[in-house]
């Protein structure tokens, strides 16, 4: 059976110069009966742990270190024994969120994750934050792009370590040179394409 892909939405705050925002954020679960891994850790485990459904997780992957994507991420760990992989070039972020505890493994440009028969490349996308990384998975016909591509276009750049130029020449680089029929798997929202999103990128 191939590896398919879940999603539970997490509803959540994310702080920004003070102030609170309401969001939900998508929480990805790449695998089969058996084993799954999860793309990103938002607010609270408990309802990633009962998408998990008790599922072996392979690894907790972070698309980036804003708040609203790594609070649950230690409480995650410690519950499934799961490793979190983590860009270091996001470590400020983290150590905002979680100043006693740390990642288990480092994310990088070409770390590739294999669960349920099908593996996942990590591309490092920087611009929404320097260790932006989305994930690719040929197999599947989908990138996860945490928060760097959207349905409509690129994703903010308002946040903590965000820069326009940065993420436009990632997109350019990086995502839009994948197939056109490649669904695109949000950190927040509706899916999208690739083909789809080249309009949307100026």
């Amino acid at each position: 059976m191939a590896a398919r892909i879940d999603k539970t939405v997490v509803p959540g705050v994310f702080s920004l110069d003070g102030q609170d925002f309401d969001v939900d954020n998508n929480v990805w679960l790449v695998g089969d009966d058996d084993e799954v891994l999860v793309i990103d850790a938002p607010h609270r485990a408990a309802p990633i742990l009962e998408a998990v459904g008790g599922r072996t997780v392979t690894a907790i992957v972070l698309t980036h270190g804003h708040n609203d994507h790594i609070t649950a991420a230690v409480a995650l760990r410690e519950a499934t024994g799961a490793p979190i992989w983590f860009h270091p070039a996001d470590r400020m972020l983290w150590d905002v969120v979680h100043p006693d505890a740390a990642p288990d493994r480092d994310l990088a440009e070409g770390t590739r994750f294999t669960v349920a028969g099908t593996t996942l490349t990590a591309l490092h996308t920087p611009g929404h934050s320097p260790g932006s990384t989305c994930l690719h998975a040929p197999d599947l016909a989908t990138v996860f792009t945490g928060d760097t591509l959207f349905c409509g276009g690129p994703g903010a750049t308002g946040r903590s370590f965000s820069d326009h130029p940065t993420i436009l020449d990632s997109i350019r680089s990086r995502l839009l040179t994948l197939h056109g029929d490649t669904v695109v798997r949000t950190g927040h929202g509706d899916d999208t394409t690739i083909a789809d999103e080249m309009r949307n990128v100026r």
